[in-house]
């Protein structure tokens, strides 16, 4: 019997991001996602509506417009610093660095520019402000226990490694 993606069932999938604009490939997953399909959005709520009532072996292609999911690009939130103000650690573009406000809230930023004087750090989501497109592999599609319903994904357990006698030390 083939199952179809619906509510309670453990789905895994591969997929990767591409830029409607300029072709390039953003994100590739290539470990397959498992997730408990209606338990937990993994993905965009657009791509969970269009992977309903597909089988393993189906593969989909989502547009999506990244404003409609993250808002438009906030230029407040890229901060140019000087170099030598910023530790050594942070010094490489990709590197994603945690900032903290006067209200101790967080928001994670990302290094996207360094030149010899000065690092460029971004707050918004890599995607905000592209149109891209998901394209997912379906892989596998069973009924999830209940175990996974409450965990929203499969559970993995530990190596057992029994309860021997206990050492004195």
């Amino acid at each position: 019997m083939k199952h179809s993606v619906e509510e309670n069932k453990y789905v895994e999938l591969t997929y990767r991001v591409i830029d409607q604009k300029t072709g390039h490939v953003l994100t590739t997953v290539e470990f397959p996602l498992g997730y408990v399909h209606g338990v937990n959005e993994v993905l965009a709520p657009q791509v969970m509506a269009e992977l309903e009532g597909k089988s393993v072996g189906d593969t989909i292609s989502v547009p999506i417009d990244c404003t409609d999911l993250y808002g438009p690009r906030d230029e407040s939130l890229v901060i140019i610093d000087l170099i030598e103000n910023v530790p050594k650690q942070y010094r490489e573009v990709g590197m994603r660095i945690l900032m903290e406000n006067e209200k101790g809230q967080t928001k994670s930023f990302l290094v996207t520019r360094i030149d010899e004087k000065t690092l460029t750090i971004d707050g918004n989501n890599p995607l905000c402000g592209r149109k891209v497109v998901f394209e997912l592999e379906i892989l596998r599609v069973r009924d999830a226990t209940d175990e996974e319903i409450n965990a929203g994904g499969k559970v993995e357990r530990g190596p057992d490694i029994g309860e021997g006698p206990a050492i004195p030390i």
